[in-house]
Protein backbone atom coordinates (compact mmCIF):
# COMPACT_ATOMS: atom_id res chain seq x y z
CA UNK A 1 0.00 0.00 0.00
CA UNK A 2 2.86 2.25 0.90
CA UNK A 3 6.89 2.49 1.00
CA UNK A 4 6.19 1.44 4.54
CA UNK A 5 4.52 -1.88 3.80
CA UNK A 6 7.62 -4.71 4.03
CA UNK A 7 6.86 -6.53 6.73
CA UNK A 8 2.62 -6.07 7.07
CA UNK A 9 0.36 -8.71 6.60
CA UNK A 10 -2.36 -6.51 5.13
CA UNK A 11 -4.77 -9.56 4.83
CA UNK A 12 -4.51 -9.52 8.97
CA UNK A 13 -5.23 -5.84 9.47
CA UNK A 14 -8.44 -3.97 9.09
CA UNK A 15 -8.30 -2.04 5.74
CA UNK A 16 -11.14 -0.41 6.40
CA UNK A 17 -9.82 1.73 9.34
CA UNK A 18 -7.16 3.25 7.08
CA UNK A 19 -7.75 6.75 5.30
CA UNK A 20 -5.82 7.12 1.98
CA UNK A 21 -6.18 11.37 2.68
CA UNK A 22 -2.75 12.56 2.42
CA UNK A 23 -2.25 14.55 5.53
CA UNK A 24 0.71 16.11 6.27
CA UNK A 25 1.43 17.50 10.05
CA UNK A 26 3.19 20.77 10.23
CA UNK A 27 2.58 21.52 13.88
CA UNK A 28 6.16 21.92 16.21
CA UNK A 29 4.09 23.07 19.60
CA UNK A 30 3.98 20.51 22.08
CA UNK A 31 0.90 21.04 23.24
CA UNK A 32 -0.69 21.19 20.22
CA UNK A 33 1.23 17.47 19.14
CA UNK A 34 0.16 16.54 22.20
CA UNK A 35 -4.05 16.76 21.42
CA UNK A 36 -3.49 15.54 17.65
CA UNK A 37 -1.74 12.32 19.19
CA UNK A 38 -4.77 11.40 21.66
CA UNK A 39 -7.14 12.87 18.74
CA UNK A 40 -5.84 9.93 16.80
CA UNK A 41 -5.10 12.48 14.05
CA UNK A 42 -2.50 10.15 12.63
CA UNK A 43 -3.97 6.64 13.16
CA UNK A 44 -5.72 6.03 10.15
CA UNK A 45 -2.99 6.73 7.93
CA UNK A 46 0.04 4.24 7.68
CA UNK A 47 2.03 6.22 5.88
CA UNK A 48 1.55 9.78 7.84
CA UNK A 49 1.85 7.43 11.31
CA UNK A 50 5.40 5.89 9.54
CA UNK A 51 6.44 10.02 8.84
CA UNK A 52 5.23 10.70 12.57
CA UNK A 53 7.12 8.26 13.90
CA UNK A 54 10.28 9.15 12.15
CA UNK A 55 10.15 12.75 13.15
CA UNK A 56 9.25 12.30 16.83
CA UNK A 57 12.05 9.36 17.62
CA UNK A 58 14.49 11.24 15.67
CA UNK A 59 13.91 14.53 18.20
CA UNK A 60 14.96 11.96 20.96
CA UNK A 61 17.66 13.54 22.64
CA UNK A 62 20.36 10.55 22.43
CA UNK A 63 24.03 9.63 23.50
CA UNK A 64 26.71 10.84 21.30
CA UNK A 65 27.70 7.54 19.21
CA UNK A 66 24.05 6.14 18.67
CA UNK A 67 24.02 2.85 16.83
CA UNK A 68 22.58 3.62 13.14
CA UNK A 69 21.24 1.91 10.12
CA UNK A 70 25.33 1.74 9.11
CA UNK A 71 25.60 0.09 11.90
CA UNK A 72 23.33 -2.67 11.40
CA UNK A 73 24.28 -3.22 8.12
CA UNK A 74 27.51 -4.12 8.98
CA UNK A 75 26.91 -6.05 11.98
CA UNK A 76 23.50 -8.12 11.16
CA UNK A 77 25.62 -10.87 9.05
CA UNK A 78 28.28 -11.29 11.26
CA UNK A 79 25.79 -11.98 14.19
CA UNK A 80 22.79 -13.95 12.38
CA UNK A 81 25.25 -15.80 9.98
CA UNK A 82 23.19 -18.12 7.59
CA UNK A 83 20.62 -19.22 10.54
CA UNK A 84 16.78 -19.76 10.40
CA UNK A 85 15.47 -16.14 12.23
CA UNK A 86 13.06 -18.41 13.35
CA UNK A 87 15.14 -20.78 15.48
CA UNK A 88 17.48 -17.59 16.81
CA UNK A 89 17.46 -18.04 20.33
CA UNK A 90 16.70 -14.45 22.03
CA UNK A 91 19.07 -12.63 24.80
CA UNK A 92 18.52 -12.93 28.41
CA UNK A 93 17.64 -9.22 28.44
CA UNK A 94 14.11 -10.53 26.63
CA UNK A 95 14.18 -14.24 28.11
CA UNK A 96 10.39 -15.70 28.16
CA UNK A 97 9.38 -12.14 26.95
CA UNK A 98 5.96 -12.61 24.79
CA UNK A 99 6.79 -11.75 20.96
CA UNK A 100 4.09 -10.32 19.71
CA UNK A 101 3.89 -10.26 15.94
CA UNK A 102 1.26 -7.69 15.44
CA UNK A 103 0.24 -8.27 11.97
CA UNK A 104 3.48 -8.76 10.67
CA UNK A 105 4.44 -11.22 7.72
CA UNK A 106 6.99 -13.71 7.53
CA UNK A 107 9.56 -11.61 7.07
CA UNK A 108 8.26 -9.08 9.93
CA UNK A 109 8.02 -11.75 12.35
CA UNK A 110 11.87 -13.34 11.91
CA UNK A 111 13.54 -9.47 11.46
CA UNK A 112 11.99 -9.59 15.34
CA UNK A 113 14.87 -11.79 16.61
CA UNK A 114 17.37 -10.55 14.80
CA UNK A 115 17.58 -7.17 15.30
CA UNK A 116 16.95 -8.13 18.94
CA UNK A 117 19.92 -10.14 18.65
CA UNK A 118 22.07 -6.61 17.34
CA UNK A 119 20.47 -4.52 19.96
CA UNK A 120 21.77 -6.73 22.58
CA UNK A 121 25.16 -7.07 20.45
CA UNK A 122 25.42 -2.70 20.69
CA UNK A 123 23.64 -2.51 24.44
CA UNK A 124 25.74 -4.19 26.80
CA UNK A 125 24.12 -2.29 29.59
CA UNK A 126 20.50 -3.22 28.60
CA UNK A 127 20.53 -5.88 31.26
CA UNK A 128 16.53 -6.37 31.02
CA UNK A 129 14.16 -4.91 29.06
CA UNK A 130 10.78 -7.39 28.28
CA UNK A 131 8.96 -4.43 25.84
CA UNK A 132 11.49 -4.77 23.18
CA UNK A 133 10.26 -7.90 21.16
CA UNK A 134 6.76 -5.64 21.80
CA UNK A 135 8.13 -2.12 20.10
CA UNK A 136 10.37 -3.59 17.67
CA UNK A 137 6.99 -5.42 16.01
CA UNK A 138 5.35 -2.40 15.81
CA UNK A 139 8.04 -0.09 14.82
CA UNK A 140 8.67 -2.77 11.83
CA UNK A 141 4.99 -1.91 11.02
CA UNK A 142 6.32 1.65 9.79
CA UNK A 143 9.97 0.93 9.03
CA UNK A 144 10.95 0.35 5.05
CA UNK A 145 13.90 -2.22 6.70
CA UNK A 146 14.96 -3.63 9.54
CA UNK A 147 17.89 -1.43 9.67
CA UNK A 148 15.96 1.70 9.52
CA UNK A 149 13.91 -0.42 12.58
CA UNK A 150 16.96 -0.78 14.27
CA UNK A 151 17.76 3.22 14.12
CA UNK A 152 14.64 3.97 15.43
CA UNK A 153 14.85 1.22 18.60
CA UNK A 154 18.05 2.40 19.30
CA UNK A 155 17.17 6.20 19.50
CA UNK A 156 14.76 5.34 22.31
CA UNK A 157 16.82 3.43 24.36
CA UNK A 158 19.59 5.47 24.04
CA UNK A 159 17.54 8.74 25.19
CA UNK A 160 20.03 10.78 27.18
CA UNK A 161 17.74 13.35 28.86
CA UNK A 162 17.45 12.64 32.86
CA UNK A 163 13.63 13.95 32.62
CA UNK A 164 12.65 11.56 29.81
CA UNK A 165 12.05 7.76 30.84
CA UNK A 166 11.05 5.49 27.47
CA UNK A 167 11.65 1.69 28.16
CA UNK A 168 12.92 -0.07 31.58
CA UNK A 169 16.36 -1.34 30.85
CA UNK A 170 17.48 -2.81 34.06
CA UNK A 171 15.83 -5.43 36.47
CA UNK A 172 15.90 -2.35 39.27
CA UNK A 173 14.19 0.09 37.15
CA UNK A 174 11.78 -2.98 35.52
CA UNK A 175 10.59 -3.80 39.39
CA UNK A 176 10.17 -0.77 40.68
CA UNK A 177 8.01 0.28 38.18
CA UNK A 178 5.90 -3.22 38.77
CA UNK A 179 5.91 -1.06 42.38
CA UNK A 180 5.12 1.97 41.13
CA UNK A 181 2.33 0.66 39.24
CA UNK A 182 0.95 -1.22 42.46
CA UNK A 183 1.45 2.46 44.76
CA UNK A 184 -0.93 3.70 42.08
CA UNK A 185 -3.38 1.15 42.04
CA UNK A 186 -3.57 1.33 45.75
CA UNK A 187 -4.45 5.36 45.76
CA UNK A 188 -6.58 5.19 42.36
CA UNK A 189 -8.10 1.94 41.25
CA UNK A 190 -9.18 1.12 44.92
CA UNK A 191 -12.36 -1.15 44.12
CA UNK A 192 -9.94 -3.37 41.68
CA UNK A 193 -7.44 -3.36 43.98
CA UNK A 194 -9.85 -4.59 46.60
CA UNK A 195 -10.51 -7.46 43.84
CA UNK A 196 -6.92 -8.20 43.59
CA UNK A 197 -6.15 -8.71 47.15
CA UNK A 198 -9.58 -10.70 47.44
CA UNK A 199 -8.35 -12.98 44.69
CA UNK A 200 -4.88 -13.36 44.82
CA UNK A 201 -2.16 -14.41 47.37
CA UNK A 202 0.41 -12.12 46.01
CA UNK A 203 -0.49 -8.77 44.65
CA UNK A 204 2.40 -7.68 43.14
CA UNK A 205 2.55 -10.71 41.25
CA UNK A 206 -0.56 -9.19 39.29
CA UNK A 207 0.63 -5.77 39.04
CA UNK A 208 4.06 -7.59 37.57
CA UNK A 209 2.09 -7.99 34.79
CA UNK A 210 0.96 -4.76 34.24
CA UNK A 211 3.44 -3.53 31.33
CA UNK A 212 2.98 -7.32 29.45
CA UNK A 213 -1.07 -6.27 29.34
CA UNK A 214 0.24 -3.19 27.05
CA UNK A 215 3.23 -4.81 25.70
CA UNK A 216 1.99 -8.37 24.65
CA UNK A 217 -1.26 -8.84 25.21
CA UNK A 218 -3.17 -5.28 23.86
CA UNK A 219 -4.09 -5.98 20.10
CA UNK A 220 -2.22 -4.25 17.31
CA UNK A 221 -4.89 -1.45 16.84
CA UNK A 222 -4.30 -0.52 20.66
CA UNK A 223 -0.93 -0.44 20.95
CA UNK A 224 -0.68 2.18 18.14
CA UNK A 225 -2.37 4.30 19.44
CA UNK A 226 -1.41 3.97 23.01
CA UNK A 227 2.11 4.17 21.61
CA UNK A 228 0.90 7.52 19.51
CA UNK A 229 0.87 9.03 22.54
CA UNK A 230 3.66 7.75 24.55
CA UNK A 231 6.04 8.97 22.05
CA UNK A 232 4.98 12.42 22.63
CA UNK A 233 4.21 12.31 26.43
CA UNK A 234 6.73 9.43 28.02
CA UNK A 235 6.48 6.59 29.85
CA UNK A 236 3.54 8.22 32.04
CA UNK A 237 1.04 7.59 29.23
CA UNK A 238 1.63 3.39 30.25
CA UNK A 239 0.66 4.04 33.57
CA UNK A 240 -2.50 5.48 32.84
CA UNK A 241 -3.68 3.02 29.94
CA UNK A 242 -2.48 0.11 32.67
CA UNK A 243 -4.77 1.89 35.24
CA UNK A 244 -7.73 2.36 32.64
CA UNK A 245 -7.49 -1.33 31.75
CA UNK A 246 -7.78 -2.58 35.19
CA UNK A 247 -10.48 -0.54 35.55
CA UNK A 248 -12.53 -1.52 32.68
CA UNK A 249 -11.66 -5.19 34.11
CA UNK A 250 -13.08 -4.56 36.94
CA UNK A 251 -16.40 -2.97 35.57
CA UNK A 252 -16.81 -5.72 33.23
CA UNK A 253 -15.71 -9.07 35.26
CA UNK A 254 -17.62 -7.21 38.88
CA UNK A 255 -19.41 -9.62 39.93
CA UNK A 256 -18.85 -12.34 37.49
CA UNK A 257 -17.02 -15.54 38.33
CA UNK A 258 -13.53 -16.06 37.53
CA UNK A 259 -13.17 -17.61 34.03
CA UNK A 260 -9.52 -19.23 35.13
CA UNK A 261 -7.60 -20.16 38.42
CA UNK A 262 -5.49 -17.17 38.14
CA UNK A 263 -6.80 -13.74 38.09
CA UNK A 264 -3.49 -13.15 35.71
CA UNK A 265 -4.68 -15.00 33.45
CA UNK A 266 -8.38 -13.83 33.39
CA UNK A 267 -6.36 -10.28 32.73
CA UNK A 268 -4.59 -11.36 30.54
CA UNK A 269 -7.72 -13.04 28.13
CA UNK A 270 -9.43 -9.44 28.88
CA UNK A 271 -6.77 -7.38 27.32
CA UNK A 272 -6.48 -9.55 24.46
CA UNK A 273 -10.44 -9.42 23.82
CA UNK A 274 -10.50 -5.87 24.49
CA UNK A 275 -12.22 -4.74 21.46
CA UNK A 276 -15.37 -7.04 22.18
CA UNK A 277 -15.90 -4.32 25.54
CA UNK A 278 -13.46 -1.25 24.99
CA UNK A 279 -12.43 0.96 21.40
CA UNK A 280 -8.93 2.75 21.35
CA UNK A 281 -10.83 5.86 21.65
CA UNK A 282 -12.42 4.80 25.18
CA UNK A 283 -9.63 3.42 26.56
CA UNK A 284 -7.46 6.55 25.98
CA UNK A 285 -10.10 8.73 27.28
CA UNK A 286 -10.62 6.69 30.82
CA UNK A 287 -6.93 7.20 30.86
CA UNK A 288 -6.85 10.40 30.22
CA UNK A 289 -9.59 11.20 32.76
CA UNK A 290 -7.38 9.70 35.91
CA UNK A 291 -5.82 12.78 37.81
CA UNK A 292 -2.79 11.00 37.88
CA UNK A 293 0.24 12.62 40.32
CA UNK A 294 2.85 14.49 38.47
CA UNK A 295 5.81 13.43 36.39
CA UNK A 296 8.12 14.62 39.21
CA UNK A 297 5.68 12.83 42.05
CA UNK A 298 5.63 9.60 40.34
CA UNK A 299 9.65 10.26 39.64
CA UNK A 300 10.16 10.21 42.79
CA UNK A 301 8.15 7.60 43.78
CA UNK A 302 9.94 5.43 41.51
CA UNK A 303 13.09 6.50 43.40
CA UNK A 304 11.82 5.61 46.34
CA UNK A 305 10.75 2.09 45.00
CA UNK A 306 14.43 1.56 43.80
CA UNK A 307 16.56 2.69 46.82
CA UNK A 308 13.50 0.26 49.10
CA UNK A 309 14.61 -2.63 46.21
CA UNK A 310 18.68 -1.64 46.70
CA UNK A 311 18.18 -1.88 50.51
CA UNK A 312 16.88 -5.18 49.80
CA UNK A 313 19.86 -6.23 47.59
CA UNK A 314 17.15 -6.89 45.01
CA UNK A 315 18.98 -5.65 41.44
CA UNK A 316 19.05 -8.20 39.10
CA UNK A 317 16.51 -10.71 37.88
CA UNK A 318 16.57 -14.39 39.86
CA UNK A 319 15.64 -17.35 37.60
CA UNK A 320 14.21 -19.55 40.39
CA UNK A 321 11.72 -17.06 41.43
CA UNK A 322 10.41 -16.10 37.91
CA UNK A 323 6.58 -16.32 37.89
CA UNK A 324 5.30 -14.58 34.37
CA UNK A 325 6.12 -13.37 31.04
CA UNK A 326 8.51 -10.90 32.44
CA UNK A 327 10.95 -12.96 34.81
CA UNK A 328 11.59 -11.69 38.55
CA UNK A 329 11.82 -12.46 42.12
CA UNK A 330 8.47 -12.17 44.59
CA UNK A 331 9.00 -8.80 45.88
CA UNK A 332 6.15 -7.91 47.54
CA UNK A 333 5.88 -10.82 49.44
CA UNK A 334 2.70 -13.15 49.35
CA UNK A 335 -0.10 -11.40 51.83
CA UNK A 336 -0.14 -14.44 53.90
CA UNK A 337 3.37 -14.75 54.08
CA UNK A 338 4.05 -10.82 54.65
CA UNK A 339 2.72 -11.10 57.95
CA UNK A 340 2.98 -14.58 59.54
CA UNK A 341 0.04 -16.04 61.11
CA UNK A 342 2.68 -17.79 63.62
CA UNK A 343 4.73 -14.91 64.40
CA UNK A 344 2.10 -12.42 64.30
CA UNK A 345 0.00 -11.16 67.83
CA UNK A 346 -2.44 -8.24 68.21
CA UNK A 347 -4.73 -7.63 70.61
CA UNK A 348 -7.04 -5.66 67.99
CA UNK A 349 -6.84 -6.87 64.40
CA UNK A 350 -6.56 -10.25 63.86
CA UNK A 351 -4.13 -11.91 61.31
CA UNK A 352 -6.84 -10.99 58.49
CA UNK A 353 -7.44 -7.82 59.39
CA UNK A 354 -3.23 -6.89 59.36
CA UNK A 355 -2.97 -8.37 55.72
CA UNK A 356 -6.51 -5.81 54.21
CA UNK A 357 -3.92 -3.04 56.41
CA UNK A 358 -0.66 -4.54 54.30
CA UNK A 359 -2.16 -4.68 50.79
CA UNK A 360 -3.01 -0.71 51.63
CA UNK A 361 0.68 0.52 52.40
CA UNK A 362 3.65 1.25 49.50
CA UNK A 363 4.53 -1.21 48.06
CA UNK A 364 8.39 -0.27 49.03
CA UNK A 365 7.17 -1.50 52.99
CA UNK A 366 5.21 -4.24 52.02
CA UNK A 367 8.54 -5.62 51.58
CA UNK A 368 8.43 -5.67 55.36
CA UNK A 369 7.21 -7.27 58.54
CA UNK A 370 5.28 -5.33 61.37
CA UNK A 371 7.10 -4.93 64.73
CA UNK A 372 5.31 -4.38 67.93
CA UNK A 373 6.42 -1.10 69.24
CA UNK A 374 4.26 0.41 71.38
CA UNK A 375 0.90 -0.89 73.25
CA UNK A 376 -1.15 0.60 76.07
CA UNK A 377 -1.38 -2.85 77.67
CA UNK A 378 2.23 -3.51 78.04
CA UNK A 379 3.64 0.25 78.07
CA UNK A 380 0.68 2.19 80.02
CA UNK A 381 -1.23 4.80 78.26
CA UNK A 382 1.29 7.77 78.67
CA UNK A 383 2.02 10.15 75.35
CA UNK A 384 5.94 10.32 75.97
CA UNK A 385 6.36 6.79 76.50
CA UNK A 386 4.45 6.46 72.92
CA UNK A 387 7.00 9.09 71.47
CA UNK A 388 9.75 7.14 73.35
CA UNK A 389 8.71 3.64 71.83
CA UNK A 390 8.07 5.11 68.13
CA UNK A 391 10.84 7.32 67.51
CA UNK A 392 13.41 6.64 65.01
CA UNK A 393 11.09 4.33 63.22
CA UNK A 394 9.31 5.12 59.85
CA UNK A 395 7.09 4.60 58.72
CA UNK A 396 4.58 3.07 61.69
CA UNK A 397 1.15 2.01 61.61
CA UNK A 398 -1.18 2.86 64.39
CA UNK A 399 -4.01 0.62 65.87
CA UNK A 400 -6.78 2.07 68.12
CA UNK A 401 -9.73 -0.46 69.83
CA UNK A 402 -12.49 2.28 71.66
CA UNK A 403 -14.75 0.50 74.24
CA UNK A 404 -17.44 0.14 71.86
CA UNK A 405 -15.18 -2.00 69.85
CA UNK A 406 -14.66 0.44 66.94
CA UNK A 407 -11.20 -0.22 65.28
CA UNK A 408 -10.33 2.56 63.54
CA UNK A 409 -5.96 3.31 62.98
CA UNK A 410 -3.77 5.55 60.81
CA UNK A 411 -0.81 4.41 58.63
CA UNK A 412 2.13 7.12 59.33
CA UNK A 413 4.62 7.89 56.90
CA UNK A 414 7.39 10.10 59.06
CA UNK A 415 9.37 9.76 62.21
CA UNK A 416 7.66 11.63 65.10
CA UNK A 417 10.95 12.75 65.62
CA UNK A 418 9.66 15.61 63.50
CA UNK A 419 7.43 17.05 65.92
CA UNK A 420 10.45 18.67 67.56
CA UNK A 421 10.82 20.70 65.20
CA UNK A 422 8.14 23.09 66.54
CA UNK A 423 9.55 23.77 69.91
CA UNK A 424 6.60 23.94 72.26
CA UNK A 425 4.50 24.48 69.06
CA UNK A 426 2.37 21.69 67.61
CA UNK A 427 4.34 20.98 64.39
CA UNK A 428 2.50 19.64 61.64
CA UNK A 429 4.50 17.29 59.33
CA UNK A 430 4.41 13.92 57.25
CA UNK A 431 3.62 13.44 53.92
CA UNK A 432 0.66 12.61 51.50
CA UNK A 433 1.34 8.69 51.99
CA UNK A 434 -0.22 8.92 55.27
CA UNK A 435 -4.12 7.83 55.65
CA UNK A 436 -6.75 6.94 57.81
CA UNK A 437 -8.75 3.79 58.34
CA UNK A 438 -11.68 2.00 59.66
CA UNK A 439 -11.97 -1.91 60.32
CA UNK A 440 -15.08 -2.22 62.57
CA UNK A 441 -17.99 -1.70 62.44
CA UNK A 442 -17.09 -2.17 58.41
CA UNK A 443 -13.49 -1.85 56.20
CA UNK A 444 -12.79 1.91 54.86
CA UNK A 445 -9.58 3.12 54.32
CA UNK A 446 -9.78 7.29 53.70
CA UNK A 447 -7.35 8.20 51.01
CA UNK A 448 -5.39 11.39 51.93
CA UNK A 449 -6.78 14.74 50.63
CA UNK A 450 -5.66 18.29 51.79
CA UNK A 451 -7.31 19.13 55.10
CA UNK A 452 -7.80 22.71 56.36
CA UNK A 453 -8.37 24.08 59.91
CA UNK A 454 -7.89 27.47 60.45
CA UNK A 455 -8.39 26.99 63.93
CA UNK A 456 -5.43 24.67 64.61
CA UNK A 457 -3.52 26.67 61.51
CA UNK A 458 -2.08 29.31 63.94
CA UNK A 459 -0.17 26.46 65.84
CA UNK A 460 1.24 25.05 63.34
CA UNK A 461 4.79 25.80 61.68
CA UNK A 462 5.03 28.94 60.01
CA UNK A 463 7.94 27.78 58.58
CA UNK A 464 6.62 24.51 56.92
CA UNK A 465 3.84 26.66 55.46
CA UNK A 466 6.35 29.66 53.61
CA UNK A 467 8.86 27.19 52.93
CA UNK A 468 10.29 27.42 49.20
CA UNK A 469 8.44 25.82 46.58
CA UNK A 470 10.86 22.58 45.20
CA UNK A 471 12.77 23.52 41.86
CA UNK A 472 10.63 22.03 39.14
CA UNK A 473 13.73 19.50 38.14
CA UNK A 474 14.51 16.83 40.31
CA UNK A 475 17.97 15.40 40.76
CA UNK A 476 19.17 12.62 43.59
CA UNK A 477 21.02 14.87 45.21
CA UNK A 478 18.11 17.07 46.17
CA UNK A 479 16.30 14.35 48.21
CA UNK A 480 17.22 13.26 51.52
CA UNK A 481 19.28 10.14 51.25
CA UNK A 482 17.22 8.45 54.53
CA UNK A 483 13.98 9.74 53.50
CA UNK A 484 13.00 9.10 50.19
CA UNK A 485 9.23 9.96 49.41
CA UNK A 486 6.61 10.62 46.17
CA UNK A 487 5.53 13.60 48.87
CA UNK A 488 8.73 14.61 50.62
CA UNK A 489 7.08 17.13 52.72
CA UNK A 490 4.12 20.20 52.47
CA UNK A 491 6.82 22.56 51.29
CA UNK A 492 7.02 20.61 48.16
CA UNK A 493 3.03 20.62 47.26
CA UNK A 494 3.83 24.90 46.49
CA UNK A 495 0.39 25.06 48.30
CA UNK A 496 -1.81 28.16 48.10
CA UNK A 497 -3.00 28.96 51.87
CA UNK A 498 -1.40 29.77 55.62
CA UNK A 499 -4.09 26.97 56.38
CA UNK A 500 -2.05 24.39 54.51
CA UNK A 501 -2.13 20.70 54.13
CA UNK A 502 -1.75 18.69 57.52
CA UNK A 503 -0.93 15.11 57.60
CA UNK A 504 0.35 14.41 61.17
CA UNK A 505 1.42 16.64 64.33
CA UNK A 506 2.80 15.69 67.73
CA UNK A 507 2.98 18.00 71.00
CA UNK A 508 2.97 16.63 74.74
CA UNK A 509 -0.60 17.42 74.89
CA UNK A 510 -2.12 15.36 72.15
CA UNK A 511 -1.39 13.88 68.88
CA UNK A 512 -3.57 14.79 65.22
CA UNK A 513 -3.50 12.64 62.03
CA UNK A 514 -5.12 14.29 59.22
CA UNK A 515 -6.22 11.18 56.80
CA UNK A 516 -8.62 11.82 54.32
CA UNK A 517 -12.05 12.55 52.75
CA UNK A 518 -11.94 14.93 55.41
CA UNK A 519 -11.19 12.67 58.26
CA UNK A 520 -9.01 13.77 61.05
CA UNK A 521 -8.15 11.73 64.20
CA UNK A 522 -7.35 13.55 67.56
CA UNK A 523 -5.52 11.72 70.66
CA UNK A 524 -5.54 13.11 73.91
CA UNK A 525 -2.11 13.07 76.12
CA UNK A 526 -3.98 10.65 78.51
CA UNK A 527 -3.82 8.07 75.25
CA UNK A 528 -7.37 7.10 77.01
CA UNK A 529 -9.71 9.77 74.69
CA UNK A 530 -9.93 10.81 71.40
CA UNK A 531 -12.05 12.40 69.28
CA UNK A 532 -12.61 12.52 65.32
CA UNK A 533 -13.33 15.36 62.72
CA UNK A 534 -15.31 14.89 59.55
CA UNK A 535 -15.98 16.86 56.67
CA UNK A 536 -20.03 16.16 55.60
CA UNK A 537 -18.85 17.10 52.13
CA UNK A 538 -17.43 13.91 51.40
CA UNK A 539 -19.86 11.20 50.84
CA UNK A 540 -18.55 8.67 53.60
CA UNK A 541 -18.86 7.61 56.84
CA UNK A 542 -17.39 8.65 60.26
CA UNK A 543 -13.74 7.27 60.62
CA UNK A 544 -15.56 6.01 64.51
CA UNK A 545 -17.74 8.15 66.83
CA UNK A 546 -17.18 11.67 67.58
CA UNK A 547 -16.16 11.36 70.94
CA UNK A 548 -14.44 8.15 71.77
CA UNK A 549 -13.01 6.50 74.95
CA UNK A 550 -9.79 4.38 74.63
CA UNK A 551 -9.75 0.45 74.98
CA UNK A 552 -6.03 -0.49 73.42
CA UNK A 553 -3.88 1.64 71.54
CA UNK A 554 -0.97 -0.69 69.35
CA UNK A 555 1.79 1.16 67.38
CA UNK A 556 3.76 -1.04 64.58
CA UNK A 557 6.76 -0.67 62.74
CA UNK A 558 8.21 -1.93 59.76
CA UNK A 559 11.18 -4.93 59.99
CA UNK A 560 12.68 -5.98 57.11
Amino acid sequence: MDEYSRFVDWDKMDVSAQSQDTKELTCTDFHELKQLARQGYWAKNHSLRAKVYHKLISNIPCRTVTPDANVYRDIVVKIIGKRNSSSLPLPELVDNSVIPTYCLNAEGVGAIRKIILCIANQFPDISFCPALPSVIALLLHYSKDEAECFEQVCRILACNDPSRHLIDQTFLAFESSCMTFGDLVNKYCQAAHKLMVAVSEDVLEVYSDWQRWLFGELPMAYIARVFDVFLVEGYKVLYRVALALLKFFHKVRAGQPMESDSIQQDIRAFVRDIAKSVSPERLLEKAFAIRLFSRKEIQLLQMANEKALQQKGITVKQKSYCFSMFCGVFLRQNVHLAVHAENFKSEIVSVKEMRDIWSWIPERFALCQPLLLFTTLEHGCSLSRFYSHSEGHEPTLLLIKTTAKEVCGAYLSTDWSERRRGGNKLSFFGTGECFVFRLQPEVERYEWVIIKHPELASTGSETENHAQPASSTLSSSSIPSDRLSPFLAARHFNLPSKTASMFMAGSSECIIVGGGDGQALYLDADLNHGRTSHCNTFNNQPLCSESFQISILEVWGFRD
